[in-house]
């Protein structure tokens, strides 16, 4: 059996979590509580990067990186298909998943302190940050137009990607007001079954939020030490 290794607040795992239920396979969920778990000899064993997801097939086949998961989880179980077979479609759902991945998620980085409810000290970087958001949910804002998904109207790994990052940018005080099809788009995935199992809990993301902040204070109480 397949069994993911993933956090529960982790929008890298949820993709992959996401995908196995949207294709209907059989999985095994393990934890790994980001405390420090993640750096324990039995976890390291199992991926050296310490990070999650990992996926761990019959075989013992270990997969790294969520992206290459998925890419697997493709091959391997093709039905129902999370990627169009039409060249000019595969391009926009790659696209769709790389900009989220190397675009979106690090324009974000500097947003995660509002996420946090800190005090903004750098409003020049926030600033930066909100312009580049900005940019990115106007290109997929065009690229979705007025389809239901961005492959037309079947869900793909566009959705699968996109669809863990974007529907929570209002915790980072950006809105979706300015981009009305994003904003259906979300409201449409987060009916679906996969999306709603592997929501968040209120009470995850306030461990996260505790734990961040924990180690801003140890962090900065290193600096003053200096």
């Amino acid at each position: 059996m397949l069994k993911l290794y993933h956090s529960p607040t982790s929008p890298n795992s949820r993709r992959v979590w996401i995908a196995l239920l949207e294709k209907g396979l059989e999985f095994e969920l393990v934890e790994v509580k980001l405390d420090g778990e993640q750096f324990s000899p039995e976890f390291i064993e199992i991926n050296p990067f310490h990070h999650v997801p990992v996926l761990v097939v019959d075989d013992d086949f270990r997969i790294v990186e969520s992206l290459a998961i998925l890419d697997y989880l493709e091959a391997k179980y093709p039905i129902p298909a999370l990627m169009p077979s039409d060249a000019q479609v595969i391009a926009s759902v790659r696209m769709v998943a790389m900009i989220t991945v190397n675009e979106l998620m690090t324009a974000i980085a500097p947003l995660f302190s509002i996420f946090l409810g800190l005090p903004i000290k750098e409003p020049e970087k926030i600033k930066i940050a909100l312009d580049k958001v900005s940019t990115v949910l106007t290109f997929l804002e065009s690229l979705l137009g007025d389809n239901l998904y961005f492959a037309g109207e079947h869900l793909t790994l566009a959705e699968v990607v996109a669809g863990t990052v974007i529907p929570q940018l209002s915790s980072m005080s950006v809105s979706l007001d300015d981009y009305p099809k994003l904003n259906i788009w979300c409201e449409r995935l987060m009916k679906r079954a996969a999306w709603i199992i592997t929501q968040p809990s209120l009470e995850a993301l306030e461990v996260v939020k505790t734990r961040h902040k924990v180690a801003i204070a140890q962090q900065q109480v290193s600096k003053n030490n200096l």
